[in-house]
């Protein structure tokens, strides 16, 4: 047991010894290397790595894309209309050496010193645009330019790089809500006057298209209808006269006929006519139609 024991404690020192000389890098990670205090490694890749015992320090950070989710803030248009916007951005560590130095490698310090800053260009962005020009289609462009914008300060300030800016929402004042709804609402109305004005309009010209069309429809099947009763009239006049001509007395006869079964029809009439005239001619004579 006593020679062992040595042993035990020789091993338990190599382990504490390794642990401290020993550490790793993951890849989610960058991470820098300070020696009593004073900065010597910033760009200390994934892996495994030594260390001095008691000398060196290591500081890691978390070098995946993160999350800056921004307090709605007040901001005014270029009309001075005043919005509450909520936004939020993306962001990473590009340049570890900076990132240390400005922020000591404290994540919230960065996150509010990145805050200020996407905030300042949100603010200079909304200040040279109508509110048209902020809630209409134009808010991809705007994001974009307020990145590039970003970009260009807090890379060198932060050591950081800003992969997105986005707005989550972006409200009116509660003062000015309602007056903006009913100048929406009147808009909508006076909109929907000069649809329904130009309805009745274009009703009124195809009410009066049809009118004429069938005025002139009707006016052609007239003409129609008259010449081919002329046309029926004439036909039936000739075949009158084709008759007559071939036989006159048996036409006389048939008209005859024709008129006593008129007159005749109802048995209450009464006709005073001489029995000598030409009406009976073919009732007093058997023969007269032979």
């Amino acid at each position: 047991m006593n020679r062992l024991m040595p042993i035990a404690i020789v091993a338990v020192l190599a382990v504490v010894l390794a642990n401290n000389m020993i550490y790793v890098v993951m890849e989610t990670e960058r991470a820098v290397k300070l020696r009593f205090g004073r900065l010597i490694d910033s760009d200390i890749q994934p892996g495994l790595h030594f260390k001095m015992p008691m000398a060196d320090d290591i500081r890691k950070f978390d070098s995946r894309v993160l999350t800056l989710d921004a307090s709605p803030e007040s901001f005014l248009t270029s009309e001075k209309k005043r919005l509450i916007v909520d936004s939020y951005a993306k962001w990473r560590i590009k340049d570890v050496d900076n990132y240390y130095k400005a922020t000591g490698g404290n994540e919230s310090q960065a996150m509010n010193r990145l805050g200020r800053r996407v905030n300042d260009g949100l603010r200079n962005a909304f200040g040279t645009r109508t509110l048209h020009e902020v809630v209409s289609g134009q808010r991809d462009a705007l994001m974009a330019e307020i990145k590039a914008s970003l970009n260009e300060r807090v890379g060198e300030e932060l050591g950081v790089e800003v992969v997105d800016v986005r707005v989550k929402r972006i409200d009116l004042p509660s003062e000015v809500s309602d007056a903006v709804f009913r100048r929406m609402q009147a808009e909508r109305e006076k909109e929907a006057r000069e649809l329904r004005s130009q309805g009745l309009e274009q009703a009124e010209v195809i009410r009066s298209s049809a009118d004429r069309e069938k005025i002139i429809i009707e006016a052609n099947a007239y003409s129609q209808a008259e010449l081919l009763r002329g046309e029926g009239d004439a036909q039936a006049a000739a075949t009158y006269a084709g008759a007559y001509n071939k036989d006159p007395e048996f036409y006389a006869f048939v008209r005859s006929l024709n008129a006593y079964r008129t007159s005749f029809k109802d048995k209450s009439d009464i006709m005073l006519i001489d029995p000598q005239s030409d009406f009976f001619k073919y009732l007093n004579d058997s023969k007269a139609g032979h």
